[in-house]
This record gives C-alpha cells, sequence and structure tokens, in this order.
C-alpha cells in the first residue's frame, strides 16, 4: 500500500512554542503526532550576521497530502519571520507497517474526485 507519509522537521525559540504549534496541527488533524527535542544549539547566517540560539526541534508525522497546509499554519502560529520547515519522505517498505497506517488514519484525508460528484 502506497501511503506517501511524511516526517515535517521545524524549529522553535522555545519549548512552548514547539508545544503550542504540535499541539495546534495534532488537534487540527494537520498532524497524528508532534515530538518535541529540547537543547537543540543552532548556528546560522541571518542578515548577513553568523547567529547562535537555543532552540527545540518539532518533528511532525503527516501525510504528503497535508504538508502545504502543515506549511501555512505554522508560518501563522510561528514567531519566526522564516521558520524552518522541511518534508522529509518516508519509506514506505520499512518500519513497522501498523505505525505507518496509525499516522495515515490520524490525520486529514485528501479530498477525492468521489468528494466533489453531485446528484446533478
Amino acid at each position: 500500500m502506497f501511503r506517501n507519509l511524511r516526517l515535517v522537521y521545524v524549529t522553535a525559540g522555545s519549548r512552548e512554542e514547539a508545544r503550542k504549534i504540535g499541539s495546534t496541527l495534532v488537534e487540527e488533524k494537520l498532524a497524528a503526532c508532534a515530538n518535541i527535542i529540547d537543547g537543540m544549539e543552532s548556528i546560522y547566517r541571518w542578515k548577513d550576521a553568523v547567529q547562535t540560539e537555543k532552540e527545540c526541534v518539532l518533528i511532525l508525522k503527516t501525510s504528503y497530502s497535508n504538508v502545504a497546509k502543515c506549511t501555512r499554519r505554522i508560518k501563522e502560529i510561528h514567531s519566526y519571520d522564516v521558520p524552518c520547515v522541511i518534508s522529509i519522505n518516508l519509506a514506505e517498505q520499512e518500519g513497522n507497517p501498523d505505525y505507518l497506517e496509525w499516522i495515515l488514519n490520524n490525520v486529514q484525508r485528501p479530498i477525492s474526485a468521489a468528494d466533489y460528484e453531485t446528484d446533478d
């Protein structure tokens, strides 16, 4: 079965912000699960200067069809001007198939052509 699942990697400025983003996306069924990894140090260039900051990593599990919606929603509620939102393809034939199916069953389903059919 082709599930077309993704991990979405997001960085946030604090645990509280990562929790807010993760909770929002799970509640709205844009992601099945959100993992927060605290204590990351990031070194990056911003406005022609090298910056060093403490951040949190947020890893979301979702379907391909929800990545664009996740990205839009994260940009709406994130404190960064340019938040890191990167989608990583999950291997379909690797890992626990029951867990992969659980992800698919806990996110919004893509709209199919049948959803648009009318009785006209």
